[in-house]
């Protein structure tokens, strides 16, 4: 591949926010960086780049538009539009800005195997699940007096954080079991229920939003990870937790178990804080349970490899790129 061809890659999100979608982004730029020259914006306003990556269909839907306006005035080439959570659980099926942006993309992108399934049948073809990863962290260790469970999600709607909070009521009687959680109050509601659980609920410790190199520690020390999400797309979480050689407790809803596999043996329903209760016990009084959940975690870890993801997002560029210069050629 020409080594001066440029990636451009959107993203809505900030350096300042360094979320999932910030950090997917710069990361596959240093991923395309040997290969191509690449360029992390907030909106494309124009800049010359030969092909554009759109992360969330219909937050750069205004970037997604443009470039395919380009694209017909023969000035842009290939877009990809990278399908990232609440865009394929429930924009695509809404928004119209967000359905336009599925019909402009070349190609797709999903970040687990499961995702395609939330597309029209018609655009399946053209879908390529891509991992996120994370490098291989070692398993600290973990103390024996107590089982430590850890949430890591923002108070807001789509993470349930209430699911973990009436949980953490049902543990009330077993000091035992320790319910960290870490994550920033973006909803007001939600801080108010997470301070009267742990008013409530001694074992209930809410921690709120913690740097990203402590939250990775405190998953390293962790003896399993609740993720109860009632929408994801590919939690980023789940693979630093099975990088980190720790467990998982999860919602079943189609996001998580396109990273976990259909065969898992943790999940609970959405909501079922009840069923994620018996499950905490489960991990407290077997350990030989938890530690089936952990072989399960290690089989699932290569695809949350740095080295596959590269690869697989260097060769949907690559084809792209060699599909345009093919249609120029003709």
């Amino acid at each position: 591949m020409h080594p001066r061809l440029t990636v451009g890659i959107v993203t809505p999100a900030t350096p300042e926010t360094n979320n999932g979608n910030w950090r997917t982004a710069v990361r596959w730029a240093r991923m395309l960086a040997p290969q191509f020259r690449t360029r992390v914006l907030q909106t494309w306003r124009g800049e010359p780049v030969d092909l554009l990556i759109a992360l969330h269909a219909r937050r750069s839907a205004a970037s997604i538009a443009a470039w395919a306006a380009a694209r017909d005035a023969h000035r842009a080439g290939p877009l990809i539009v990278a399908l990232t959570g609440t865009d394929l659980y429930r924009d695509i099926h809404h928004d119209q800005s967000a359905q336009r942006s599925l019909q402009h993309a070349d190609a797709l992108i999903v970040l687990q195997e499961n995702g395609a399934d939330a597309l029209p049948a018609a655009l399946r073809a053209r879908t390529s699940v891509i991992y996120q990863s994370g490098g291989k962290r070692a398993t600290l260790p973990k103390t024996s007096v107590r089982l430590r469970a850890l949430m890591v999600g923002h108070l807001r709607d789509e993470k349930s954080p209430q699911t973990y909070f009436a949980a953490a009521r049902l543990l009330r009687d077993r000091n035992d079991i320790v319910l960290d959680h870490i994550g920033a109050a973006l909803n007001a509601d939600l801080e108010r229920e997470a301070r009267a659980a742990m008013a409530e609920c001694p074992a209930y410790h809410w921690l709120g939003a913690l740097p990203h190199r402590e939250t990775l520690r405190r998953i390293q020390r962790a003896h399993v990870l609740v993720h109860p999400s009632r929408m994801e797309g590919g939690a980023h979480v789940i693979l630093e937790a099975i990088r980190s050689g720790t467990p998982v407790l999860a919602s079943d809803i189609p996001g998580n178990v396109g990273m976990l596999g259909r065969d898992y043996a943790g999940y609970f329903p959405v909501g079922d804080a009840a069923a994620l209760r018996n499950l905490l016990v489960r991990c407290r009084d077997e350990p030989a349970w938890l530690a089936e959940l952990a072989r399960e975690g290690r089989q699932r870890a290569p695809r949350f490899e740095p080295a596959e993801e590269q690869r697989r997002l260097r060769r949907l560029v690559a084809q792209c790129l060699q599909h345009r210069m093919e249609g120029n050629v003709s």
